[in-house]
């Protein structure tokens, strides 16, 4: 006998934007809630233009486990529900377009954190000049939509074409060629024809009471939203470049502590962002070895060749930083070219303050009396060579650089060598301002 779930509620999950682990986080979570709560129904609402390959499979697995029948709904008009988007409309149980949507356009771009992949259409998959890796992972996309469609009983043909040949339909074509099961303008609309239809689930046959069910909307937790922040590729690349300079900061100046802290806080959430995306390891490489360069500037001025060399490094792994095509998933020019611009100013900043440093006088120790002015004591007037003067405002015994007697008492002079505690002084007039 088929359960019925008349008294039980719908809810809705909204998958927009690209598909990545954060919206696959979401998807997996809420189905698992949707289950807890004793739903009826899952209306999956789809504006996507596709994502990653194990985000993807992720809620495609979720999907097929599902005690709660799912049915995608690409939804509002305009939307669609491309590429990674088609995979999910036919694992669900249920597929509806709203009008003005369309789905297709399938072939993978990126699948998964391997490398990079090339679009193929139609026989070209196959075709002289396709590589063995784009063929082998065109046919295991193909393969995977067929079993897909073969599953819940729709076009299986049309399905491989869209990943053959990256073809598209609208909501009419698509419900005419049996892709989807239904149009809906809306969810009262929608549920008010999926009201009565038999869906099997994995946990056996449903009958749907949707015409007058309770609608709840699931939206996105705070976990949600800071794993989606995160996951942002600029995001993820702009917390590591704060990592490595805090910790930097820290380093160059032990104790203030807060630097040190922040900065190993943002390393590590950055670094946890990018595990979760498919990343180029030698772009990594280049990001690691440009700061590198832009540390080792900073502690071995070099007049910038390490700087100058650090900070191509950095542009060039900071663009390859990221392994893939799929929209929403690249590190914008911009964002790439601030950070290189700020990485530069830093670098050119800590050189030019270390130059003035090694131009600057000593400041300790005996050198740094050298030149320096005081004024006789005692010890001039009485003929004698050796006297009293005061330099930097302490009490020196002081001797002549000359054979000549000291100056008399009161008079400026001027400091040109030091033996233990002992100055040498000679007298000072203006040509001695700047001598060294």
């Amino acid at each position: 006998m088929p359960l019925c779930a008349a008294a039980a509620p719908v809810v809705v999950i909204p998958l927009t934007g690209a598909v990545g682990p954060a919206s696959a986080d979401f998807v997996v979570r809420s189905l698992g809630r949707a289950a807890d709560e004793h739903a009826q129904l899952a209306v999956l609402r789809i504006d996507t233009p596709g994502g990653l390959d194990l985000s993807m499979r992720s809620i495609i697995q979720a999907i097929l486990a599902s005690p709660v029948p799912v049915a995608a709904f690409i939804a509002p008009s305009g939307a669609r529900a491309a590429s990674a988007g088609t995979y999910i409309v036919y694992a669900s149980h249920i597929a509806a377009m709203a009008p003005g949507t369309n789905l297709g356009a399938a072939t993978p771009i990126q699948l998964g954190a391997g490398g990079p992949e090339r679009a193929a259409s139609g026989a070209s998959a196959a075709s002289e000049g396709a590589s063995t890796e784009t063929r082998k992972q065109v046919q295991d996309a193909a393969a995977y939509i067929r079993g897909l469609a073969q599953l819940r009983g729709r076009n299986a043909q049309w399905a491989e074409r869209a990943v053959r040949e990256a073809v598209a339909l609208s909501a009419n074509e698509a419900l005419a060629q049996k892709v989807i099961d239904l149009t809906a303008t809306d969810i009262p609309d929608l549920l008010a024809k999926l009201d009565g239809r038999r869906v099997r689930t994995a946990q056996g046959e449903r009958v749907l009471a949707t015409r007058h069910a309770s609608v709840v909307a699931f939206r996105p937790d705070w976990r949600n939203r800071f794993l989606a922040t995160i996951t942002d590729p600029s995001v993820a690349l702009i917390l590591m470049m704060i990592g490595m300079y805090g910790l930097f900061f820290e380093f160059a100046n032990p104790g203030y502590v807060l630097p040190g802290m922040a900065g190993a806080i943002c390393l590590l959430v950055g670094l946890f962002a990018l595990q979760l995306l498919p990343v180029s390891y030698v772009g990594l490489g280049l990001l690691v070895l440009g700061i590198g360069c832009l540390v080792a500037e900073a502690f071995l001025p070099t007049f910038g060749t390490l700087g100058i060399g650090g900070i191509v490094a950095f542009a060039i792994g900071a663009l390859m930083l990221v392994d893939t095509d799929v929209p929403g998933f690249g590190i914008p020019f911009g964002v790439v070219a601030a950070l290189a611009l700020f990485s530069a100013l830093f670098v050119f900043a800590v050189s030019g303050l270390a130059l003035k440093a090694r131009r600057r006088p000593v400041v300790s120790g005996g050198e740094a009396l050298l030149g320096s002015i005081g004024v006789m004591l005692e010890g001039g007037d009485t003929g004698e060579t050796i006297g009293w003067a005061q330099v930097h405002g302490e009490r020196w015994r002081v001797q002549p650089a000359s054979p000549d007697a000291l100056p008399e008492q009161g008079a400026r002079v001027r400091v040109t060598a030091r033996h233990g505690l002992t100055l040498t002084v000679e007298p000072f007039d203006e040509s001695h301002r700047n001598a060294p």
